[in-house]
Parts: structure tokens; sequence; C-alpha cells
């Protein structure tokens, strides 16, 4: 029933990360066919960078509940399965100890940021909004490797399941 239901919040996750790409590109386009028959929009670099931003970090958390980062198994596969448990293992500490030690920072600056109120310099856009999604990414994926340690089944995969 949890597992199920963090399924769930990570697939929604991974929509809005899907969402904020798919804004940054149409935004793009809309400014390039704006430019050509008048006036592009304005600010495009402050939105079209809080979506790829926010999108990213969106991203990572569904990334790692779903073990479709990119990796590569040549080598696990090639060794005794007592030394790829511990590759396995060297890669849980690796990854979680990244986003553990990258999630304070994150809290310091997104506090600092609503602090002196910092803005964007085209459309004067908090920066607070650019740290909210790499709030969002790092205390997920934090919950993901950790849950996907724990668990003896794997989550559904996305896609066809290929990796590399």
């Amino acid at each position: 029933m949890i597992r199920k239901a963090l399924t769930v919040l990570f697939r929604i996750v991974a929509l809005l990360a899907v969402l904020a790409f798919s804004a940054a590109g149409l935004v793009t386009v809309a400014d390039i066919v704006g430019r050509r028959i008048g006036e592009g929009i304005p600010g495009v670099v402050d939105i079209v960078q809080l979506f790829t931003l926010g999108g990213a970090w969106m991203a990572i958390a569904y990334a790692f509940w779903t073990k479709a980062h990119v990796r590569v198994d040549l080598v696990i596969l090639s060794v005794p399965e007592r030394i790829a448990r511990g590759f396995r293992l060297l890669a849980f500490l690796l990854s979680f100890g990244l986003m553990a030690i990258m999630l304070p920072p994150a809290i310091g600056a997104f506090e600092n940021q609503l602090a002196y109120g910092d803005r964007s310099q085209q459309l004067g856009l908090p920066i607070a909004w650019y740290w909210l999604p790499v709030l969002v990414g790092l205390a997920l994926s934090i919950l993901a490797i950790a849950l996907r340690s724990l668990a003896r089944k794997d989550p559904p995969r996305s896609g066809d399941g290929s990796h590399v």
C-alpha cells in the first residue's frame, strides 16, 4: 500500500518534470517565432531557466525510484554475486551520501534567498523559486534511495525496462 502510494508520488513528480521541460521548450519556440514576426517573449531566459532547473531536479527522484539512471552492468554481471552486492552497496552509499551532503547547503541557500529577497534579472522572479525544485528533488531522492535499498522487490520500471 505504501509502496504504491510512493510510486504514485514519484510518478507525479516525474510528470511535473516532463511538464516543466515541455514548458521550457514551448516558451523557447514561442520566443523564436515571436522574434520572427515582431517581438519575443520578455524574460524568456528567466522562464526557461526556471523550468529547466525545475524539471531536472524533479526528475532525479523518479530516476532513483525506478533505477532509471544510466549505469553500466558489464562489471556487475561479470563478477560473483557477493562482489556485485558490494558494488551495489557502494553505489547506494555514494548516491545517498551525495544527495544527503547537498541538501543542507541547498536549504541554507533557499533560506538566504527568502531572507534577502534576491530576484532574477529580467522578470524579477524570486530566486527562492529556483531553489524549491532543488529542495524537493534532493529530499525525494534521499527518500527514494533509502527505500530502494530496503526494498526486496524493485518498483515497476517505466518504458520498456531496458537500461545501460
